[in-house]
């Protein structure tokens, strides 16, 4: 069968068919940030998050791209979160496996959404054949999952050692994102209209943390330059104390993420670049809309990993 072999140039994966026998198949849902376009590119497949507004089912990037979902978003429609059916994981699973021997497959961290805890009691009837990694991962960090899974599949690994690997390495990833609005917040229930009504009127900017399970509190600042020096400062502080100290030897990922805020994503790049210049910084991407939709549109992002290939 013809495989897609990805060549890593100027930072950024390029693609070239050639004859290549692949015993794994990659799969992960639209959370990853990794487009339709993008995974035929990478010969994968993502699965769509569907999503419920105002009464009706939409597919991420299949009937729902981000121009329409922040239309939606500004129109105050009533938006919710859903899951991947299982009807739709297994199919997906049964047509990979005709042409391959294993499935790995990454879906959002268990502590975000039940996806995960119905991915693995599915793949209990595939007897070894699908392996699904539980790594705490999110937007652009399980996007990077993906790609290490990409890697790791063309090294020989099996699906089991993917798993494995990836999941010893769950920890070692942080996100912080700057919220721009409290709206959002307060309409998801995850903070009372008081606080909420309290931090508008001294224009509080929380910075939030993504480390593992959960979406927590991290910081309050009180400008979006201020809060970008929060973030900056927390990424170099995981870097120095978690991730074995920022130095050229020690490969690290970091990327920028934003909610329909790509202007300002691009100056915060060159902001955090300029302060970490040992470690280029090659994405700049939305995230997904399962965050998007609790936090709103204005928010930036910052993401590091520790680099497994």
């Amino acid at each position: 069968m013809k495989f897609l072999h990805l060549v890593r140039l100027h930072g950024k994966y390029n693609s070239r068919e050639i004859d290549f026998m692949s015993k794994i198949a990659v799969v992960t849902d639209s959370n990853s940030g990794i487009t339709q376009a993008e995974a035929k590119e990478l010969g994968i497949r993502v699965l769509p998050m569907p999503f419920t507004i105002d009464g009706e089912t939409y597919y991420e990037e299949i009937t729902l791209n981000q121009e329409e979902f922040y239309q939606k978003l500004a129109q105050n429609s009533d938006i919710s979160t859903s899951q991947p059916s299982p009807e739709s994981i297994i199919a997906i699973w049964d047509d990979l496996l005709k042409d391959y021997e294993e499935v790995v497959h990454i879906p959002m961290s268990s502590g975000l959404s039940g996806s995960c805890q119905t991915a693995l009691m599915l793949a209990q009837d595939y007897e070894n054949k699908v392996h699904v990694v539980n790594n705490q991962r999110i937007s652009v960090t399980q996007k990077r999952s993906v790609y290490d899974a990409i890697s790791l599949a063309e090294k020989g690994k099996s699906g089991s050692e993917i798993k494995e690997i990836l999941e010893k390495d769950k920890f070692n990833s942080s996100i912080y994102i700057m919220i721009d609005t409290l709206y959002y917040l307060k309409k998801g229930g995850r903070i009372t209209p008081a606080a909420a009504a309290l931090g508008t009127l001294l224009r509080l900017k929380p910075v939030l943390q993504i480390q593992g399970e959960k979406l927590d509190a991290f910081a309050k600042a009180r400008t979006v330059n201020q809060a970008k020096s929060i973030m900056i400062n927390a990424i170099k502080n995981d870097i120095e104390k978690r991730f074995g100290g920022i130095s050229p030897d020690n490969p690290i990922y970091l990327a920028i993420a934003h909610t329909q805020n790509e202007e300002a994503a691009n100056l915060f790049k060159e902001e955090l670049q300029a302060q970490l210049p040992d470690y280029p910084i090659t994405d700049i991407d939305p995230l997904s809309l399962s965050v998007s939709c609790h936090i709103g549109p204005g928010s930036l992002a910052v993401t590091c990993c520790k680099k497994l290939i």
